[in-house]
């Protein structure tokens, strides 16, 4: 791909777009925009950061750190390529964007920005699975022109490695484990349901979709209300499903309906920002999900987390939280998967150092990601500060600025740490 040369920033600021899944579709997908959005805030509070999304009326509405929004998904393609070459930088990601069918949708708009001189920045994102030939050679080609290509998981570098691509690729962390948490009231519980008093079960099921296409229905929504079953009796629970998307919703209800124990059973039905949903998790006692997001939520909130993998990312995540090592979401492990959801309530007592160490370090990960687009942004400046960078100044305080900024995740020091088993402990010792 020929490219034209970089250009110099202007002086009346910069102007940052970013490109990724956005627009009101998933959760998971909203937290990683929130939290790009707040780093690059950090770095340039003086910058205008412009939102490419597929859903701008929602964008605008719940993204207020968003200066401009622009929608790029069925508008003429000569207003989008003029929203980039008026960028000084292109922020792709993060999250799950590089994937059979939609790779070359998003690297099309990349290699536009390229093409008009515009420095672009791979934020953690996710790839695979990559089998179809455009894609593969849409990842080979943009991607080896990008300044920095940061990934958010082993699985997708070595994705990318297969496709080809040969470039230095950097591992990080989600960016939505730096998500600040907002409240989830005692009001909200009551409007959905949930009883306030009860020992509490989050899950979060999800459609099988291209990111999950070998998925049988029937087996993993009889799979996982068998779970549900038995927390309700083993834990004396109720079970909390949280939709992150709205297709979840159908699947929360096929789960739902094969329970034994459906009166014991709630699926969230209003609309949650990811910053409540996050919040939601200091009701919960346990977590079983497939959603990743959901999973990060719950353990950055310091609760016993059970990944049900259905594809590369979420083994991954298990891998790095020492969750139970599953091998899928099929039928026959039921039994597996019983024993497993029982070992884990009844040894977390004794793994939760571990886990709060673990998500420690996968924070710090994420916080790298900001970082070095900082680093880029002042090397775009010309200079070893950016001209309007937050007082933190270089890589390593705007690292500790990014974890600061997440006041609300307690379980990541002693002192509130104490307090949680304190809040807890009645349930632990069933």
């Amino acid at each position: 791909m020929t490219t034209s040369p970089h250009r110099s920033p202007r002086s009346r600021g910069l102007r940052i777009g970013l490109l990724g899944s956005y627009g009101g579709f998933n959760i998971g997908d909203e937290a990683i925009l929130q939290c790009v959005l707040s780093c690059l805030r950090t770095h340039r509070p003086r910058a205008r950061l412009v939102v490419l999304s597929r859903g701008a009326e929602h964008t605008r509405a719940h993204q207020p750190m968003a200066d401009e929004v622009v929608e790029w998904e069925g508008v003429p393609q000569k207003q989008v390529i003029d929203v980039l070459s008026g960028l000084d930088l292109l922020v792709l990601g993060g999250g799950g964007i590089l994937y059979d069918g939609e790779a070359r949708r998003y690297l099309k708009l990349v290699g536009a920005a390229q093409a008009r001189g515009v420095r672009t920045f791979a934020y953690a994102i996710g790839a695979g699975p990559l089998h179809e030939p455009d894609d593969r050679a849409a990842v080979r080609s943009v991607l080896s022109a990008m300044d920095e290509v940061v990934v958010r998981d082993e699985e997708s570098r070595l994705v990318l490695e297969e496709v080809g691509l040969e470039r230095d690729l950097v591992v990080t962390a989600d960016p939505a484990l730096l998500l600040p948490p907002e409240p989830f009231t005692a009001d909200m519980m009551r409007q959905e349901g949930v009883p306030a008093d009860a020992r509490l079960v989050g899950m979060s099921v999800r459609e099988p979709g291209r990111a999950a296409e070998k998925l049988d229905e029937g087996d993993y929504h009889a799979l996982l209300a068998d779970v549900a079953d038995f927390l309700v009796r083993r834990l004396d629970s109720h079970v909390v499903f949280m939709p992150m998307e709205r297709h979840d919703v159908r699947h929360a209800h096929a789960v739902l309906s094969r329970m034994s124990a459906p009166d014991r059973g709630r699926i969230l039905h209003s609309a949650y920002t990811p910053g409540q949903v996050l919040g939601l998790m200091s009701h919960l006692d346990l977590v079983v999900g497939m959603r990743l997001h959901f999973l990060i939520f719950a353990a950055v909130s310091g609760l016993p987390v059970l990944p049900l993998p259905y594809a590369g990312k979420v083994f991954d995540f298990a891998r790095r939280l020492g969750a139970p090592a599953l091998v899928g979401v099929a039928r026959e492990q039921v039994g597996l998967l019983l024993a497993e959801v029982d070992r884990l309530w009844d040894e977390f007592p004794q793994r939760r150092v571990d886990l709060n160490t673990r998500v420690r370090t996968l924070r710090e990960l994420a916080a790298e990601t900001c970082a070095r687009c900082g680093a880029l942004l002042d090397e775009m400046d010309g200079t070893g500060h950016g001209s309007d960078q937050a007082e933190t100044g270089d890589a390593a305080g705007i690292r500790d600025a990014a974890l600061s900024a997440s006041p609300g995740l307690h379980l990541l020091n002693q002192e509130a740490e104490d307090t949680a088993v304190h809040s807890h402990s009645a349930g632990r010792e069933a």
